[in-house]
C-alpha cells in the first residue's frame, strides 16, 4: 500500500501514527477527508497493519472523480482503544464504570484531524469518519464528543455509549451490523439505530447482514452507495 504515505503526528508529549491517501485529482477547491478508524487486530506501531481492511476499497472508490478525498488511516497501539473504555467492551465489562472522557487516542484522532484542516486543501464541513469493530466503537464515541467536525458517519459492527449518543443525534449516521456476529453483539448496533431513530431528524440508516459474523465490513465494502451516501452530506446543508 505504498499509495498510502507514512507520517507520524506529534501533539504535545503524544504521537500517533498514520497513513494518508491523497486526493487521486488536484484540485483548487477544498475535498473532502475520510477517517477509518481499525479493528483491535489491526493495533500495532507497524504503521501497517491499520490497511489491511479497506484500504483497496478506499483507493478504487476515491479514483472516482466524484469521491476525490483524502483518507487517512490512523494506527491505535496495543492495549488501548478509540473509545473511552479501559478494557475492550467486547470482551469483558468493567466491574467498576469507566471514566467517560475521550481516550488519548481518540483525542490525537481529533487533534490530527484539526492539523490536517489547516496544512491541507480540506473542506471542513465534508468530514466523514466510518471504522470497524474497535473502530465502530471509536467512531459512536469520537462523533458523540465532537459532533461539530463530522458531516456524517458509518460504525460497522461496533456499539455506542447512549448517554454520550445524544450529543451526536444532529449527524447523519449509517449503521452496519451481521446478525450472527459472536464478537461485538448486534444488538449493539439495534439499540444505537433505534436510538437515532427516535431522537434524531437526521438521515439515519440501518443496514442488517443476515447470516454475517464479524466480518460485515467485507459486505460494507461491496456496497454500491457507500460513498455516495457520505459525499452527499455537507455540514452547510445542516
Amino acid at each position: 500500500m505504498e499509495d498510502y504515505n507514512k507520517d507520524v503526528f506529534y501533539f504535545k508529549k503524544d504521537s500517533i501514527k498514520y497513513r494518508i491517501l491523497e486526493p487521486y485529482f488536484k484540485e483548487n477547491k477544498p475535498v473532502p477527508l475520510f477517517i477509518f478508524l481499525h479493528g483491535a487486530g489491526e493495533r500495532g506501531n507497524d504503521n501497517n497493519s491499520q490497511l489491511i481492511h479497506g484500504s483497496n476499497f478506499f483507493m478504487r472508490e476515491t479514483e472516482k472523480k466524484q469521491f476525490n478525498s483524502y483518507i487517512i488511516f490512523p494506527q491505535c497501539p496495543k492495549n488501548s482503544r478509540w473509545s473511552y473504555h479501559k478494557v475492550d467492551p467486547w470482551i469483558k465489562k468493567n466491574d467498576l464504570e469507566d471514566k467517560k472522557s475521550i481516550s488519548s487516542y481518540g483525542n490525537l484522532v481529533i487533534e490530527l484531524i484539526q492539523y490536517l484542516i489547516e496544512k491541507k486543501n480540506i473542506d471542513k464541513n465534508r468530514i466523514y469518519i466510518s471504522g470497524l469493530s474497535m473502530g465502530g466503537y471509536g467512531v459512536f464515541d469520537l462523533v458523540s464528543y465532537r459532533p461539530e467536525i463530522f458531516a456524517a458517519a458509518a460504525p460497522i459492527c461496533g456499539g455506542a455509549d447512549l448517554d454520550l449518543l445524544q450529543n451526536a443525534i444532529d449527524v447523519p449516521f449509517w449503521i452496519f451490523h451481521g446478525d450472527m456476529d459472536r464478537v461485538v453483539s448486534v444488538y449493539n448496533s439495534r439499540k444505537a439505530y433505534n436510538f437515532l431513530l427516535e431522537k434524531s431528524k437526521k438521515n439515519i440508516l440501518y443496514t442488517e447482514y443476515k447470516g454475517v459474523y464479524h466480518n460485515a465490513w467485507d459486505f460494507v465494502f461491496k456496497e454500491e452507495n457507500f460513498f455516495d451516501w457520505f459525499f452527499k452530506k455537507n455540514k452547510n446543508q445542516y
